[in-house]
């Protein structure tokens, strides 16, 4: 936890009762943090999913209140040490899928939609910019997350990639509409194909990662990006708008393909399943440090 404890002894801890998300208030630099803390494992929760949901109206709230401070970014990281987020509730994927319960699947499918298309679209205010810095593995749904920030920082050695593949499905919350838009559709394809993990250096380079820092410098690399951009904020907020005209999120995309990822869910045979559960597994052990290659993680 050192990585916190520098940005955090200067800011105001807020009381608002999350049980699987820590929440800070930069009011001098005019920054809200989000610190994902889920729990048995570091993926999404029903619980985690309706807190960063929950924040973020706390956040618009406050933003449309002209007696309180104003803020210009949303931070979403992560508490968990090598971890961003390990994506889905694969337990829960794999008891449902056992069980057909669709409607429930479709159900966690737009929970998980939600935060991430409030996210892309900065809780629908123009002045306010999102940005997820990621400090260790963001897999799965964990690097959607990542990938719906208006602006996504990276520390050098953390790990993206989407598993799914490795048991016959797809990342159905966002890969293919946010990675696409950043790096093109085949691009992201391939990547989506792979079942690999790519470093946050490789995937800098596909454009993926907007910003690199250096590890442990992620909160650091945060303020620069801000202070940097103060000097042209009026300009990168209306190129941000002009893009989002361009190449708009629409929401009905996201649940339509959410819709053909629960079919697919359903299709999976036992052995499909037998993988996910290794995969569970995997999760429920990430209090271990991050595996030490990306292959290792997946292959096994």
């Amino acid at each position: 936890m050192a990585h916190l404890q520098a940005v955090h002894s200067t800011l105001q801890p807020q009381h608002n009762n999350y049980s699987q998300l820590t929440t800070y208030c930069d009011e001098h630099n005019q920054v809200a943090w989000g610190y994902m803390n889920a729990a048995p494992r570091p993926c999404f929760t029903g619980t985690l999913l309706r807190e960063i949901v929950d924040w973020f109206g706390d956040i618009a709230k406050r933003l449309d209140d002209p007696e309180t401070a104003d803020v210009n970014y949303v931070v979403v990281a992560s508490a968990h040490p090598g971890v961003y987020n390990l994506g889905g509730d694969l337990n829960l994927f794999r008891q449902l899928i056992e069980a057909r319960d669709r409607d429930s699947l479709y159900k966690y499918a737009q929970a998980c939609i939600r935060p991430l298309f409030l996210n892309a679209l900065h809780l629908n205010r123009p002045n306010l910019k999102t940005i997820t810095l990621v400090q260790g593995d963001a897999l799965g749904g964990g690097f959607e997350c990542a990938l719906s920030g208006n602006v996504l920082i990276a520390e050098r050695g953390s790990k993206m990639g989407f598993p799914e593949i490795l048991f016959n499905l797809f990342p159905g919350m966002g890969a293919m509409t946010l990675l696409g838009r950043k790096i093109g559709y085949g691009k992201a394809e391939k990547v989506i194909l792979s079942g690999k993990l790519y470093t946050a250096e490789e995937m800098y380079e596909l454009g993926a990662v907007d910003i690199l820092a250096e590890p442990g410098g992620g909160e650091q690399a945060v303020y620069e990006f801000i202070r940097k951009e103060a000097r042209q904020r009026n300009g990168a907020l209306a190129l941000r708008a002009a893009r989002e005209l361009s190449q708009p999120i629409a929401h009905d995309e996201l649940m339509r393909i959410a819709e053909i990822w629960v079919d697919a869910a359903l299709r999976l045979e036992a052995k499909d399943l037998r993988m996910m559960e290794r995969l569970v597994a995997r999760q429920t052990g990430r209090a271990e440090p991050a595996a030490a290659s990306g292959s290792a993680v997946l292959s096994a």
